[in-house]
Parts: structure tokens; C-alpha cells; sequence
């Protein structure tokens, strides 16, 4: 017995089958069997944010989930993200913002922003803070990073008011 569970679930819209040890986490199944290296692995506690996928199009930390608990699941990471173009203008405004210095954080920062920015919301400063309160950055001083998702925001509100009228 090789002691290995069987699990099944979306990536990035492709479905994955793997055989993982009961104690794979998440990230470390994205990571490491996958290939899938924007996720993070920071303080592997759940604080840092580093980890951030969208499980369920729900932001999780992947360092606190075991692979299996995600089967049958729909994971996205910020390769997914990116490659189908959902954080294009995110991306844009973080280079514009300089909201990426080191980069460590900024895969999970990008997670945490689409999702805030999904839900449809119109946050304010405070509202983006207190969105980001889960993810940690050594480097920026976070003014930037917010700067960057309330620039996204304000033009997502301004292109969807163009598009009705």
C-alpha cells in the first residue's frame, strides 16, 4: 500500500488526477507536483498570504489545506488568473504603482485584490486595507498596493459606466 490518496480537481480549468500523501498541503501539491510556482509558501501558518488561491472562487490559504480536502474542487492561482486575463488591469496598475518590489507577496496581494474587485463592491481605502489584512509585505509599506487595486476599482467603475451608456 502506498499509503497515497486519489484525488481529482479543476486547475486553471484543467482537470488533474494525482495520487498525494494525506498531508500534502495545497500549496505544496501546486508547487511541487504541479509546477505551479506563483503560490507562494511564506510563514505556512496562514498569515502571510503568499499561499492565496481561489478555491471555489473563494481566496483560501493553500499552506493551511491538504490537496485532498480540495478534491472535486475548482482551484485557480495566479497563473490562471493571469492567463485568462481576469487581473490584466491589476497587473498593470501594481507595475504602474511600483506595488511590487521584492514580488514575494505579490501573487497572493493579486489573489486577494481579484478577490475583492469580484465581489462587486466598491471598497474604499479603508475597505482595501482591511481586505488585505491577510496578506503581508516586507517591502512596500502596502500605500502602493493600495493605490494600485483603488486605481483598478475606480477604472472598472468608470468602463462599466461607459459600457451602459
Amino acid at each position: 500500500m502506498s499509503g497515497k490518496v486519489a484525488i481529482s480537481l479543476a486547475v486553471n480549468g484543467e482537470t488533474i488526477e494525482a495520487l498525494v500523501a494525506p498531508r500534502t498541503t495545497l500549496a505544496d501539491f501546486l508547487r511541487q507536483d504541479i509546477q505551479l510556482t506563483g503560490t507562494h509558501t511564506g510563514c505556512e501558518m496562514g498569515v502571510c498570504g503568499a499561499c492565496l488561491v481561489l478555491l471555489d472562487d473563494r481566496p483560501v490559504h493553500a499552506c493551511l489545506m491538504f490537496a485532498v480536502q480540495a478534491d472535486g474542487c475548482a482551484v485557480e492561482t495566479v497563473e490562471g488568473l493571469t492567463h485568462r486575463r481576469a487581473i490584466d488591469d491589476l497587473q498593470k496598475a501594481f507595475h504602474e504603482r511600483n506595488a511590487l518590489q521584492c514580488g514575494f507577496c505579490t501573487p497572493g496581494m493579486l489573489v486577494s485584490a481579484y478577490g475583492i474587485l469580484a465581489s462587486g463592491d466598491e471598497p474604499d481605502r479603508d475597505g482595501i486595507r482591511d481586505a488585505l489584512s491577510g496578506n503581508y509585505c516586507r517591502c512596500t509599506g502596502y500605500e502602493s498596493i493600495v493605490d494600485a487595486i483603488e486605481t483598478t476599482a475606480r477604472q472598472r467603475r468608470q468602463q462599466m459606466a461607459e459600457d451602459k451608456a
